[in-house]
C-alpha cells in the first residue's frame, strides 16, 4: 500500500468523469436551452452533480440551500437525492436567471422540492433558523464566501454538509497572472476554511474541487 498521494492529472478526470453517470435527456435538454439563452456554461461537471446527491443520501438531507442557482441544473440535481417531502432552496441574484431556473424546476420531476428564491445570499441567508438545514452548497460570489460560511455555521445543523464549489479557481489556482478576477477570492476562502471553527473539510478534487465539510457540533 502507498502511503504518498498520487499526482491527479487531467487524465484521472477524464477517466472519473467516464465512469459516472452523466446526465439525462431532461438536463440535457436544460443546458441547450440555457445555452441558447446565453446563460453561461459553468454549472458543477455531471461526475460533480451525481456526487454531491451521493451525499445528500448518505446524510438522509431534507432541507438543502443552495447559493448560486445559474440554470437550475445542480438545484434539480441535488434535489432528487431527497425525500418527497424534502425541500431545496436555491438562491439566485440574477432575474433572467431565476426566471429560467424556475420554468425548468417547473417542468421538472422535482418541482415540488425546489424553490428559488430571487435575491443576494448576504440578505437571504440571515433569515434561516439556526440548525434548522442539512446541507448548504456554494457556488457563486466567490467573495461572499467566508460570510456565507459564517451563517451555514449557524443555520446548518451539526452532522450537516458544508460544502463550496471552485476551490481550484477555474484552473487558474497556480497562474501567476490568473485571468478571472475572482481567483485572489478563492485563494483568501481556501486558506479561511481551516480556520473555521467546528468545521472539518478537505478539497475533493473533482471538477473545478469542491470543499465538502462537515459541521461537527
Amino acid at each position: 500500500m502507498s502511503h504518498t498521494s498520487t499526482r491527479v492529472h487531467a487524465e484521472h478526470f477524464q477517466y472519473l468523469a467516464e465512469r459516472t453517470s452523466g446526465d439525462d435527456t431532461f438536463l440535457t435538454e436544460l443546458k441547450a436551452a440555457a445555452a441558447q439563452e446565453g446563460i453561461p456554461a459553468i454549472w458543477v461537471a455531471p461526475e460533480q452533480n451525481s456526487f454531491l446527491a451521493i451525499l445528500l443520501r448518505l446524510i438522509g438531507a431534507k432541507e438543502v440551500v443552495e447559493v448560486g442557482t445559474l440554470a437550475g441544473y445542480s438545484a434539480i440535481g441535488m434535489a432528487r437525492a431527497l425525500p418527497k417531502d424534502g425541500r431545496l432552496r436555491t438562491i439566485e441574484l440574477s432575474p433572467k436567471h431565476a426566471k429560467f431556473a424556475r420554468d425548468w424546476v417547473a417542468k421538472s420531476d422535482v418541482s415540488e422540492v425546489v424553490q428559488v428564491l430571487e435575491g443576494s445570499g448576504r440578505e437571504l441567508l440571515p433569515t434561516f433558523a439556526d440548525n434548522s438545514v442539512d446541507a448548504v452548497f456554494l457556488d457563486a460570489d466567490k467573495a461572499g464566501y467566508p460570510g456565507y460560511i459564517t451563517e451555514a455555521m449557524r443555520f446548518v445543523r451539526p452532522g450537516g454538509l458544508i460544502m463550496a464549489d471552485n476551490a481550484f479557481a477555474f484552473g487558474q489556482l497556480f497562474d501567476e497572472n490568473p485571468t478571472d478576477p475572482e481567483v485572489s477570492a478563492v485563494k483568501a476562502f481556501n486558506d479561511f476554511i481551516p480556520t473555521v471553527k467546528n468545521l472539518e473539510a478537505v478539497i475533493v478534487p473533482m471538477g473545478d474541487g469542491v470543499w465538502v465539510g462537515v459541521k461537527t457540533e
